[in-house]
């Protein structure tokens, strides 16, 4: 029997309920078109006391991972989504974007590779691109 981890309170009530598909959509929808490679959403909810939704992707190079991060401001911005935070160290190779109930983190190949978020949320459900990339 699993543990039941109490949902922490470092974030407003509002971030309890599920972000709009639409949100969720226009990231993906944007990472795709700026060209991220393997692009995935998980749904880490039920794993999870301080997010909804793992994006992550990987951005061929450092300015790729720039490119990438102003466009996801950019469609945050457009729908007025709160950005608690966003950290991108110059060099490290991941940047993440914390947009409350989506996190999105866009990582280099070489660490990609060496962080395997995939892994970390094993447990977590994986949505279908298809589904998500439909929307216009």
């Amino acid at each position: 029997m699993k543990a039941k981890v109490p949902k922490k309170t470092t974030r407003p009530a509002t971030s309890k309920a599920k972000p709009s598909t639409r949100l969720l959509k226009l990231i993906v929808g944007a990472l795709d078109a700026k060209k991220a490679e393997d692009l995935r959403v998980l749904d880490v909810s039920k794993q999870s006391s301080i997010t909804d939704y793992l994006v992550l992707a990987t951005g061929s190079s450092e300015p790729h991972l720039r490119a990438l991060r102003i466009e996801l401001e950019r469609v945050l911005d457009g729908e007025k989504a709160r950005i608690l935070g966003v950290d991108t160290s110059k060099g490290s190779g991941w940047t993440v974007v914390d947009a409350f109930e989506i996190m999105i983190h866009v990582f280099t190949p070489e660490n990609r590779g060496k962080y395997r978020m995939e892994l970390l949320w094993k447990d977590a459900t994986e949505l279908p691109l298809a589904k998500l990339l439909r929307l216009k």
